[in-house]
């Protein structure tokens, strides 16, 4: 039976990988691909499996949740993010919050409960989804003016860990535990002062170690970041603060630090940060009942009109409108707020909880997300062009650590001598800094491609070059190559 789940389990994944390049045309999450898969799979599909373990989805989901967040982090790119960061920031943490009090109080209403649980449910939809954000953006290759795709993708990426927040208190007092406005303050305050003293701490340990510590296997550095990134989640919360945003900053911060076997390491996490969401999704997929979650179809359309054009508006307009950004951008900026994978993942924290209104609250925030990913997230580049806010002049990868710099020209001759560090060894053994790009290599008369595999001998002249020139003259003086500009 096993071998028959894993032969199944192969050809759905393999047959939703090929189906993504059809969903990419249009600026669908490929990711939807698997959430379908789960539900074909689930209890009311052709195979019948049936999944209802809402505190298992949810050991899954955070684990999950945890490398997310760290490469999310970890591929922004601080130089854009920079100038847009106090109004991210703001958005993340306080339009978080009255995104989740004003869809709160409306949810009430709409959902005919008490208002802890429709806070509840505001709380959990509060956050806007990176993984839709960024695969809209990168996809359509929308390159938004003033400054818009570094606002949105940090947004995106950090507002998780306060939602999370508000979520478990919420979670504690809807399950009848008394908590005061000042002990909801300490909690808040101690979550983000902990988070940000255990950041700080592993990001000094970690740049310490990847800069001093010489590995023999290179494929060892990524695991290394990875045992880093599961010590500061796990410790954050042992003591009392918020492991989702200690392992977001601990992302940006080493996403923006100078040390070698950086590329190794992005495609590392670019790899485990799919395979973790596949799995998200695919478990989400297995934990909802279609039939139940579209007999909540009606107030899903209520709560989807409720983020979309009350809640977000009037967060989004309370925090841009005092630093003066036009209208255009804010109206942008409200409608690309998508809901996603967080948003269900914390319900499903509420499900764990056993909540009675767990059910009804998962299977509307399931029926929400999917139609603010299929339909207002596809809207946004129409949006985006009708409103004269795209920027065809430049890149929308250049928000991101893994766009490949320009090199800015200039070439660096190094002479291999008997005594060189470089003397008969292969390029792929010299240890040589990421910093450094070899662009050819001068053999007697003739002109040598270099490759991995290519041994260096004496009398040859390595040419190199680098995106930072200042940073490459000091790593070539480091090393003491007795490099000479060409």
């Amino acid at each position: 039976m096993l071998l028959f789940w894993l032969v199944v389990g192969g050809v759905l994944a393999v047959l939703s990988i090929f189906s993504s390049k059809l969903l990419y045309k249009f600026g669908v999450p490929t990711l939807l691909l698997f959430l379908a898969v789960g539900m074909i799979v689930g209890e009311e599909g052709p195979f019948g499996l049936r999944f209802a373990d809402a505190d298992t989805a949810k050991q899954i989901c955070t684990v999950g949740l945890v490398f997310i967040l760290f490469y999310g982090g970890f591929g922004m790119r601080w130089e854009t993010a920079k100038p847009v960061a106090l109004k991210a920031g703001l958005l993340a943490t306080v339009g978080v919050f009255l995104t989740a009090l004003v869809t709160g109080i409306l949810a009430s209403y709409i959902l005919e409960t008490s208002l802890i649980n429709g806070m509840l449910f505001g709380a959990v939809i509060a956050s806007t989804d990176a993984a839709s954000v960024f695969s809209i953006l990168r996809t359509k290759k929308l390159n938004l003016k003033h400054g818009l795709s570094p606002l949105l993708e940090m947004e995106s990426g950090s507002n998780d860990p306060m939602s999370y927040m508000l979520t478990i208190i919420l979670i504690t007092i809807a399950g009848g535990e008394a908590m005061s406005p000042l002990t909801i303050a300490k909690t808040l305050f101690l979550q983000f002062f902990f988070a940000v003293l255990m950041a700080v701490l592993l990001y000094k340990v970690s740049i310490y170690i990847l800069k001093k510590l010489e590995l023999e296997v290179d494929g060892l550095y990524p695991i290394l970041v990875a045992g880093l990134v599961v010590i500061c989640y796990a410790a954050t919360e042992l003591i009392g603060g918020n492991g989702y945003l200690a392992v977001y900053i601990l992302g940006v911060a080493l996403g923006n630090a100078r040390f070698s076997h950086r590329r190794s390491i992005v495609h590392f996490f670019d790899g485990i940060s799919w395979l973790v969401q596949i799995a998200i999704f695919f478990t989400l997929g297995l934990l909802v009942a279609p039939s139940t979650m579209l007999s909540h179809a009606l107030p899903g359309l209520l709560c989807v009109f409720a983020v979309v054009f009350v809640a977000r508006p009037i967060a989004v307009f309370a925090i841009l409108t005092p630093f003066k950004v036009d209208m255009k951008s804010q109206i942008l900026t409200m409608w690309s707020g998508l809901r996603g994978v967080a948003s269900i993942v914390f319900a499903t924290f509420i499900l764990a909880a056993g909540l009675p209104i767990a059910d009804e609250i998962f299977n509307i925030v399931f029926f929400l997300c999917l139609v603010s990913i299929l339909f207002q997230g596809a809207l946004i580049p129409a949006f985006a062009k009708k409103l004269d806010l795209v920027d065809n002049e430049e890149s929308v990868l250049k928000t991101f650590n893994d766009y490949p710099d320009e090199v800015e020209g200039k070439l660096f001759e190094i002479k291999v001598g008997y005594k060189h560090p470089w003397n008969n060894v292969r390029i792929v053994d010299a240890k040589i800094p990421e910093s450094i790009l070899i662009i050819m290599v001068k053999r007697s008369n003739s002109v040598i491609t270099p490759k991995g595999s290519t041994v260096l001998r004496v009398g040859d002249s390595v040419v190199v070059t680098g995106s930072d020139i200042t940073e490459l003259k000091q790593t070539l003086s480091n090393l003491k190559l007795n490099a000479q500009e060409t």
